[in-house]
């Protein structure tokens, strides 16, 4: 009955937002706080830099940037908006464990423009609904590539802090706060350098932990011998049966689905195409592979 009647009358369903919202707001917009979630998280990484993957494709940040807002009033209409803005005026590398200025960094002229700006797709809603829960910015991805499909291009090896903008919408717009947090600040990067940081991304963030225990996921590449190529055949055997030399076939194809994905001489050719998109243990597509013994099949 409750879904009929705010089918029948939106504005019943406008009062109940406006009411979750009430609470935290405030008509003058004085007494607006913003307050960075999961704090401590980030300053873990912030004490040994952080870094940020950038991929042609994109790619999501970890930690994600989360914020609880309070005092904005809860019956006007505000959009929020992320940009990355230079941290400093350095290009940064990493030697001997540590990351050092190596240099000017690239100005906007001179390299590819503004990142571009991020608008959260709550946008535009009211201060009731940003003030309910806390606002995520969890589909912002990371690209260095200008692509226009809506990611925030950045340079690598640049350093950047993430810049939250709420602007209230209406015959009139106007920014009512422009805040940033010293702990979001990231190195761009398109391979993780710091070991540590490494740890703590798989350490902290749900989907890495799944690359931790290979033998709890389904088989998503198999590595198939290739039939016509004489590389291909048994090695032989002991009278005892068991495989001579090494054991394992030549990998001559690998299959996705129905995609072919090879041919490939080395597995060590096929890892490095496998890993192409991010370091190994980055790529979010879980691997598995099997070599082909005879009679047996091992796995890792």
């Amino acid at each position: 009955l409750t879904s009929f009647m705010r089918f029948l009358y939106p504005s019943l369903a406008v009062e109940s937002e406006l009411q979750a919202g009430r609470e935290k707001g405030d008509p003058t917009e004085r007494e607006l706080k913003v307050t960075l979630e999961d704090a401590e998280l980030w300053r873990k990484f912030q004490i040994i830099t952080n870094e940020m993957i950038v991929t042609k494709n994109g790619r999501r940040m970890f930690p994600v940037l989360k914020v609880s807002v309070s005092g904005l009033d809860p019956s006007s209409m505000y959009s929020f908006l992320l940009d990355f803005v230079p941290a400093d005026s350095c290009r940064w590398k990493f030697v001997n464990g540590e990351w050092v200025a190596a240099g000017r960094a690239e100005t906007r002229s001179e390299g590819r423009g503004h990142g571009g700006i991020y608008i959260h797709p709550d946008s535009p809603n009211f201060g009731a609904h940003w003030m309910k829960a806390p606002v995520s910015f969890n589909r912002v991805k990371l690209t260095n590539k200008v692509n226009g499909g809506g990611q925030i291009m950045l340079n690598s090896l640049h350093k950047y802090e993430p810049q939250l903008h709420i602007v209230c919408v209406g015959s009139l717009h106007r920014l009512v706060s422009n805040v940033s947090f010293r702990e979001t600040q990231f190195i761009a990067v398109t391979a993780y350098q710091n070991e540590e940081i490494t740890a703590l991304k798989i350490k902290f963030n749900p989907f890495a932990k799944a690359f931790l225990d290979a033998k709890e996921r389904d088989s998503h590449l198999v590595i198939r011998p290739s039939s016509s190529s004489p590389s291909s055949r048994p090695s032989s055997s002991s009278s005892s049966g068991t495989p001579t030399g090494s054991g394992f076939s030549p990998v001559s194809h690998v299959t996705s689905g129905d995609r072919l994905i090879g041919p490939f001489r080395r597995p060590g050719s096929l890892l490095r195409t496998l890993g192409s998109n991010g370091p190994v243990g980055q790529n979010p597509t879980h691997l598995r592979i099997c070599y082909s013994l005879t009679g047996q099949t091992a796995m890792f």
